[in-house]
């Protein structure tokens, strides 16, 4: 039995041995295997990669400055009743456009009309009186001349036609007040623009008391927008508005509706410090009525134009730790890592100032890829529509940007072809 036992074991060495030797075998071969792989392969620099490329365009480019604004009615007038009375009429239409001098309503004029007529009629009355005082001081005078008169009847008879034009100097006045109460039962506009929600129906008392008014009306053409900007282009700003008027174009929440084109028309005398922000006012036609008060819109000041300025798709812009870079193509079929400065990033359109001349091929895609000295082939190229956006009138900047059309980069050299 023990001999038995002994033999088992040494079976089992043996098969444990002769797997571990098959093993080894196993892998050596497979390192072999690799290894010849990896000294077969071409090395990297020696690929050839395709890539996207563009071409540098040169364009006049706006300089904006970007804020967030809130739209402002030109004028706005809440009309109040000025006398007290009933509604008797409503001479206009919830959202109705009115001129200046339009009427919008009217309150009963009987009692104020009544009154006029009582206020008349007092002059009359007392322009009699004063007539009878006149013929009594003039046959006073005489009588005097004669010395058949008394000096005091004589000079009460002439402070008597003084008192008399007084008074009816006096109903004059009531008259004109009369007529003035009067006119105010016609309720006019008195400014142009839109007519808002009628706050008194029909038929009711309306008082010159109340508070809440009896309709608004807001001036819609122009309009105004007020928007905010950072302290530190106060300089910038008062530079450019003192060469002339600066224009000011209001977008959409979705940054690519343009809304309307304006005018700046005041920066404000002070700035916020509990914000750090100066607030400014533009003035819009708003032809379309694109623009409705206490809308929110983004605002873009236009401060500047450079002039052949240098631009590229911002997709060929690539940042390492050191800045900002991209990989230009040489005629050769290579790239070569070249470090840019970049004044803006606005509408996907990069603003370089320095590092890259108009006509040279960049790598707008495949960037990834590339390391200094890369051999490249070009499988597409890039939009041109870049080449084309330096007018004025450029649209509003992409979501995501930052810098709101302010210096982004700055000088670099980058070292890594993966950082970006």
């Amino acid at each position: 039995m023990r001999k038995k036992i002994i033999i088992g074991v040494a079976a089992l060495l043996v098969l444990v041995v002769a797997w571990s030797l098959v093993r080894a075998r196993a892998n050596s071969a497979g390192g072999a295997q690799s290894a010849g792989g990896r000294r077969g392969s071409p090395p990297q620099g020696a690929m050839t990669v395709p890539v996207v490329a563009t071409e540098v365009a040169k364009r006049d480019v706006p300089i904006f400055l970007d804020g967030l604004g809130t739209v402002q009615a030109f004028n706005t007038v809440t009309v109040r009743a000025r006398v007290d009375g009933e509604l008797t009429k409503v001479s206009f239409t919830e959202g109705q456009d009115v001129k200046a001098g339009d009427e919008l309503a009217i309150i009963d004029p009987r009692p104020y009309q009544a009154a006029l007529d009582q206020a008349i009629a007092k002059k009359a009355t007392d322009e009699a009186q004063l007539g009878n005082a006149k013929v009594t001081f003039a046959r006073n005078a005489e009588l005097l001349a004669k010395k058949v008169l008394d000096q005091q009847t004589y000079d009460t008879s002439k402070y008597l036609v003084d008192q008399f034009t007084a008074t009816v100097a006096s109903d004059a006045a009531a008259i004109e007040n009369a007529q003035t109460q009067l006119s105010y039962t016609r309720i006019v506009s008195p400014i142009e623009g839109r007519v808002g929600i009628r706050q008194v129906d029909l038929g009711n008392i309306i008082h010159a008391a109340d508070t809440n008014g009896f309709v608004v009306i807001t001036q819609l053409r122009p309009i105004s927008v007020v928007f905010t900007l950072p302290q530190q282009n106060l300089v910038e700003v008062n530079t450019a508005a003192a060469k002339g008027p600066l224009k000011v174009l209001a977008v959409g929440r979705d940054n690519a509706s343009q809304l309307g084109e304006g005018t700046l028309a005041v920066v404000d005398n002070q700035i916020d410090p509990n914000t750090g922000t100066m607030k400014l006012k533009a003035t819009f036609p708003n032809e379309n009525l694109s623009l409705w008060p206490g809308q929110f819109v983004n605002t873009r000041l236009l401060v500047n134009t450079i002039k052949d300025g240098i631009i590229v798709p911002a997709a060929v812009v690539q940042r390492g730790p050191q800045g900002s870079y991209a990989y230009v193509i040489k005629p050769d079929h290579t790239v070569e890592m070249r470090p840019v400065t970049v004044q803006q990033i606005d509408s996907g359109v990069a603003l370089i100032s320095e590092g890259l001349a108009a006509g040279e091929q960049v790598v707008v895609d495949g960037q990834y890829k590339l390391q200094p000295g890369s051999k490249v082939e070009i499988s597409g190229t890039g939009d041109r529509a870049p080449a084309q956006l330096g007018q004025a009138d450029a649209p509003a900047p992409g979501r995501g940007q930052k810098g709101k059309g302010r210096p982004t980069g700055g000088n670099a050299t980058a070292k890594s072809p993966n950082e970006s």
